[in-house]
C-alpha cells in the first residue's frame, strides 16, 4: 500500500489497519455527532410516513461510529456519557424509522416516491413485511369470505 492513496477494503480489515494507524476512514465513510443529531431531528420534524434521506451506507457507518465510540468509552470514562448520548439518538432514529417503514408496509402497496428515500437494508425489511402482512390479510379476508 502506497500512502495517500485509498483503497476498497472489507470492514474487518479497514478496522484492522485504522486500529493499527496504518489507514484512516475517508470522511464520507464517517459519521459524527452533529451529522447525527440532524438526521435525528429531521426525523422529528416529519410528519406521517414521510422518510428523510439519509446518507449512502447509513447503517454501516452507524454501526463503526457506535463502535469506535464504545471503544473509546471503554478506554475513557470520561466519552462514556458521550457514548450514551449517541447511543440515545441512535435508539431514537432507529424505532422511529422502523415504525415508519412498518406503516409504510402495513398500507396498500406505495409508490416508488414514497420509497425513494429508505435505505437498502429499510427497502429490504418493508419489502419482508408487506409481504407478510399481505399474505395474511389475505388469508384473514378469505375466510370472512368463505363463511358468508
Amino acid at each position: 500500500m502506497e500512502e495517500g492513496n485509498e483503497y476498497d477494503v472489507e470492514y474487518w480489515i479497514a478496522r484492522q489497519l485504522v486500529g493499527s494507524g496504518a489507514a484512516r476512514f475517508r470522511k464520507e465513510e464517517v459519521l459524527d455527532a452533529s451529522e447525527l443529531y440532524k438526521i435525528q431531528w429531521k426525523g422529528r420534524v416529519q410528519r406521517g410516513r414521510q422518510v428523510s434521506k439519509l446518507p449512502d451506507n447509513f447503517y454501516p457507518k452507524l454501526r463503526r461510529y457506535l463502535d469506535q465510540l464504545r471503544e473509546e468509552a471503554t478506554k475513557n470514562r470520561e466519552k462514556m456519557q458521550e457514548y450514551e448520548k449517541i447511543r440515545q439518538a441512535t435508539q431514537d432514529i432507529v424505532v422511529s424509522r422502523l415504525k415508519k417503514v412498518v406503516s409504510l408496509a402495513s398500507a396498500p402497496a406505495q409508490t416508488q416516491q414514497i420509497l425513494r428515500n429508505l435505505t437498502s437494508e429499510e427497502k429490504f425489511l418493508y419489502s419482508k413485511i408487506y409481504k407478510l402482512v399481505s399474505q395474511w390479510r389475505a388469508h384473514i379476508l378469505e375466510d370472512e369470505e368463505g363463511e358468508e
